[in-house]
């Protein structure tokens, strides 16, 4: 039977493609009806255009329909994938930059945690439990795959409000993170076998073993421990050249583990890697500074090249992407089990979290759902920092449930970051001018 799969956000085009092309490749879901809605009426034209080209070269039967009205593009979807950002690039992610900069404050990502990470959340959440609303009316078994940041706190804050939500929260930084420890260490990323748990992009590869041809296994800890106490060249592989790994081969050293996030964003989440008093430590660590608005630019770029290829009827040759979204559809629409890291709400998965916070586990796949895996003894040292950022998750949660700035105040001055480079005036003042800046972006009860 037909799914229906309904895409929010669809005019994010270079993503919407990337999900819309692995679906293409799944017999069993090659032939849905994609449903995309965007509020931009040109880039969803352009979305359109591009996700027709996808199903002309699959030779499959999927049918594409357009909306700007999200609850008329939800109508009895069976999957609703969701990748927007509320206030765009321009000019909310710049602002979160820029304002911080004011105070000497600098970020590298600022989606996730930090203060950029808290503002995008109080955009964010609000348009999400709308989506929530919308599908509880009009498609209330659906499943929505979400892929927006703050991933942590919006899965949070829709189990707070709308508990009644299939949901799960998708990232790629564990098989990111796979490809570079591959690359690192010399061999085939298929031949790695890992286990991984904590919280999006605070989560912790807590087993890394080589399995061999004959079924026996390698621990690969004590060999990518040697690569980063000797400096060598493979630990320089990031997800880009200006992105080296040298904050996570750090953070290995003392901790003992390695965690799934990218150098650039990993630096912003614990107090020790950027500090504007210490500008040697983000030469050592050759942390980039404003990399994500360097992201967007570029971004852009790619998304005129990839239109001009459309324009131009150039073949359009999609190769499968990392992401989950299309395995999950799959195993769930067709039994074929398959196993993803997800974030989902802590239901005693990680016992010493809290019960309510979104933590990123293993999850099994089948026609029965989604089935989270329990994760037994997180090592405490690691616990103790996820703590550190799942507490600035649940004030900015609060906040938005209970409409009280105070939390947001405290969420800010208890960030890793945040509190390592600001006093508490600081903090409160640059809150407060945060929160007037994004005006008609932010919560109706803070403007």
């Amino acid at each position: 039977m037909r799914k229906k799969i309904a895409f929010i956000g669809a005019g994010s085009t270079i993503f919407m493609k990337n999900i819309i092309g692995d679906i293409l490749k799944f017999p069993t879901i090659c032939d849905s009806h994609f449903c995309l809605m965007d509020i931009d009426k040109k880039r969803l034209s352009e979305s359109e255009m591009v996700a027709k080209e996808l199903i002309a070269n699959s030779n499959s039967s999927a049918k594409i329909k357009t909306f700007t009205d999200q609850k008329k593009a939800l109508e009895n979807a069976d999957f609703v994938i969701a990748a927007f950002q509320i206030g765009g690039f321009k000019p909310c992610t710049v602002t979160d930059f820029e304002i911080p900069k004011q105070y000497n404050l600098q970020q590298t990502i600022g989606d996730t945690l930090g203060i950029g990470g808290i503002m995008r959340g109080l955009r964010t959440v609000p348009y999400l439990w709308t989506l929530c609303d919308d599908m509880l009316k009009v498609c209330p078994d659906a499943i929505l795959l979400q892929y927006v940041n703050p991933m942590a706190i919006n899965t949070w804050a829709i189990g707070e409000k709308y508990p009644n939500i299939k949901q799960i929260g998708l990232c790629h930084s564990v098989q990111g993170t796979l490809d570079e420890l591959a690359r690192d260490l010399e061999i085939d990323v298929s031949s790695i076998s890992c286990r991984v748990a904590g919280i999006n992009h605070l989560a912790f590869f807590l087993e890394l073993n080589q399995i061999n041809n004959d079924g026996t296994s390698i621990d690969l800890y004590p060999i990518l421990k040697k690569i980063g106490k000797n400096g060598s060249a493979a630990a320089n592989t990031g997800a880009n050249a200006r992105c080296p790994n040298f904050v996570r081969y750090k953070f290995m050293e003392h901790f003992g583990y390695f965690v799934t996030e990218s150098s650039e964003h990993f630096a912003e989440y614990v107090p020790w890697f950027i500090k504007s008093h210490r500008p040697d430590l983000i030469d050592k660590f050759q942390i980039p500074i404003d990399e994500y608005l360097k992201r967007c630019e570029e971004q852009v770029l790619d998304w005129n090249k990839l239109m001009l290829g459309v324009r131009g009827k150039s073949p359009n040759i999609h190769q499968k992407s990392p992401e989950y979204a299309a395995d999950i559809i799959n195993s769930l629409s067709s039994g074929l089990p398959c196993t993803v890291y997800g974030n989902v709400i802590n239901e005693g998965y990680i016992e010493e979290l809290p019960s309510n916070a979104a933590v990123e586990v293993p999850c099994d796949i089948d026609n029965t759902g989604i089935n989270p895996q329990k994760i037994f003894a997180l090592p405490p040292h690691l616990l103790a920092l996820i703590r550190t950022n799942t507490n600035v998750q649940e004030l900015v949660v609060n906040a938005l449930i209970n409409e009280d700035v105070q939390n947001i105040y405290h969420a800010a001055m208890l960030d890793p970051h945040t509190g390592a480079e600001l006093d508490l005036d600081q903090i409160k003042n640059l809150v407060d001018k945060l929160i007037s800046a994004h005006g008609e972006w932010m919560p109706t009860w803070l403007q």
